[in-house]
């Protein structure tokens, strides 16, 4: 491993002594752009993780992310928010506040700075959520399915997972003394948020139940066990779904009746974190999530699954909070630190919703996303906050046909009138019939008869088996399709519509944003929050694994950033 020099370069904050000192105007400039040797490798054989790490790491470099001072980091991942996703939500936010919609802008598409991200993974075209957030998460692409692990070891390869543990930001971020969070609609053992802090080859293994015996006899642990068990102290505020996973199934749970926790080996995860945290808070719903704001410490499981769709989410005090309140909390909590901190915010359910082919709670999920964004930009300074908003992968959602400008984004396509532009009759198709502006290539929307479903259009929730094939499309005249459970028509039956393949956008404000631009690989999102925030590059220094330009190049070994005391 190099050796760094005695004395660290003046233009630079990642300092070998420890000491963080700041660069003048000029000297930041200087590093608008950094060269970083990258080896050549076959591709994917030569796909190793310390390559995955220093060619993220030069990507990030060359666009001139160690300019960034960010003291504070948030991170939103909309979860299967495609570019069509962002783009019809747009639309149906602007048209619920009266507009035509098309020149109404989401919270984040404000932001100066954006860019696209490739979602493939090490093994996939199209990928999935826990190998694309690991690649967020450590700076390196992996195979699909795995949690910040490999791309050495494989699913359901306990021990060689065991070798091939990669530290993430939020972890990063601990070692080096700031604050930590995580907030999803998702259970919080779920693939995104789990990315963050666990590590396992298969992410599937949420709790002790979900463990192959020959797992547990080499050692691994299940997610929720993680969160708590963490040698890195664990996330400062934890706010999610998912109470299941951290309860024994002898515990009733306690907003819904008749149903119990998950865990087998007997623990309760929520008792063990209580007892750590004396001080903290657990919460459950979202009046005691407000009587808890001036708690040091907060674990909230506002489901016992995932938390709802925003739709259908119960707005009382004893029902969940929505994203932007759980993203106000955070913020508020989270800020108290002088050294600043790092959050991590996912808008989890739509994907969920897309999988369902259930375009209005995608939609809908998405502007309720959006709040949230505006919440964080509200509650921080463009000075000092890093915020960068992006998604894990596409979905298979089309917007298409020719509607008129303000047509009804979940309607029919009406074409405009021959005299004023205004929407003139349905556009039909070829055999005649009308159809909508977003549909699904594939999904529960396909509108032959399934086991569960007669022939014709769908409703929600639908996940469909035993379809038979469709006799032609149904007559969409005198359906509603900008019913909340409306299916939008899928051209091949699944179950479960799929993740798309395309790029997914990146935008940013706030120190270090200039550098998100062009089109990268998904894992220089890492290497873009790094290096635009020093305490997170100063720790990565001292732990010899930069440039003699102080840049972090090297893949860091994650037991070289464990407290001492553990």
């Amino acid at each position: 491993m190099r050796v760094l020099p005695i004395t660290c370069l003046a233009t630079l904050l990642a300092a070998c002594t420890g000491n963080v000192r700041e660069a003048t105007p000029a000297a930041a400039a200087s590093h608008a752009a950094i060269a970083i040797d990258v080896p050549a490798v076959a591709h994917p054989q030569g796909e190793t993780a310390d390559w995955w790490y220093r060619s993220g790491a030069a990507r990030a470099a060359a666009n001139g992310a160690m300019s960034g001072r960010a003291k504070n980091v948030i991170v939103f991942l909309g979860d299967g928010m495609s570019l069509t996703t962002v783009a019809a939500a747009r639309i149906l936010d602007g048209q619920r506040k009266g507009q035509p919609g098309e020149e109404n802008a989401l919270s984040w598409e404000t932001f100066p700075a954006t860019a696209l991200s490739k979602t493939y993974n090490t093994d996939a075209q199209t990928p999935d959520s826990a190998g694309t957030m690991s690649a967020i998460t450590t700076g390196v692409k992996t195979f699909m399915g795995s949690i910040a692990v490999g791309p050495a070891s494989h699913s359901d390869d306990c021990a060689g997972s065991l070798r091939n543990h990669n530290l993430t930001w939020l972890e990063l971020a601990q070692s080096a003394g700031m604050a930590t969070g995580i907030v999803s609609t998702a259970r919080l053992t779920h693939a995104t948020p789990a990315a963050t802090y666990a590590h396992v080859p298969t992410r599937g293994w949420e709790n002790d139940s979900d463990l192959p015996a020959d797992a547990v006899q080499q050692g691994c642990h299940d997610i929720a066990r993680q969160l708590v068990e963490t040698p890195f102290g664990g996330p400062v505020v934890a706010l999610g779904g998912g109470r299941a996973e951290f309860t024994p199934t002898t515990a009733a749970d306690p907003a819904e009746a008749g149903k119990h926790g998950k865990r087998e080996d007997g623990r309760d995860l929520v008792a063990e974190w209580r007892a750590a945290h004396p001080q903290g808070a657990y919460v459950w719903n979202t009046q005691q999530l407000r009587d808890a704001a001036d708690a040091p410490r907060l674990l909230g499981l506002f489901g016992r699954d995932h938390m709802s769709f925003d739709h259908d989410r119960d707005t009382s005090p004893r029902g969940e909070p929505d994203l932007a309140e759980m993203t106000r909390a955070a913020i508020h909590t989270l800020s108290r630190d002088p050294d600043g901190y790092v959050l991590m915010v996912e808008g989890a359910r739509i994907d969920m919703a897309n999988h369902y082919g259930n375009a209005f709670r995608a939609l809908d999920d998405t502007i309720a996303m959006s709040r949230a964004v505006q919440a964080a930009v509200d509650a921080t300074s463009a000075d000092d906050t890093l915020i960068i908003v992006t998604a894990d992968h596409s979905h298979a959602l089309n917007f298409v046909g020719y509607p008129v400008r303000g047509n009804p984004i979940l309607g029919k396509v009406r074409g405009k009138s021959s005299f004023d532009g205004a929407p003139g009759k349905l556009a039909k198709d070829g055999t005649g019939l009308p159809y909508t502006t977003l549909g699904y290539a594939n999904g529960p929307g396909y509108t032959g008869a399934s086991d569960s479903q007669p022939a014709g259009s769908k409703h929600f929730p639908h996940m469909g088996k035993g379809y038979k094939p469709a006799n032609g499309r149904p007559d969409l005249t005198q359906v509603d399709t900008t019913n909340p459970d409306y299916l939008q028509e899928a051209a091949v039956p699944l179950s479960s519509e799929s993740h798309g393949g395309e790029d997914v956008g990146i935008w940013a404000r706030g120190p270090g944003s200039a550098a998100v631009r062009g089109t990268v690989e998904q894992n220089v999102i890492y290497h873009l929050i790094v290096q635009a925030t020093p305490k997170l590059r100063e720790r990565l220094c001292a732990a010899d694994t930069c440039s003699d330009d102080g840049v972090p190049v090297e893949l860091p070994a994650i037991g070289a950033f464990v407290p001492a005391a553990h």
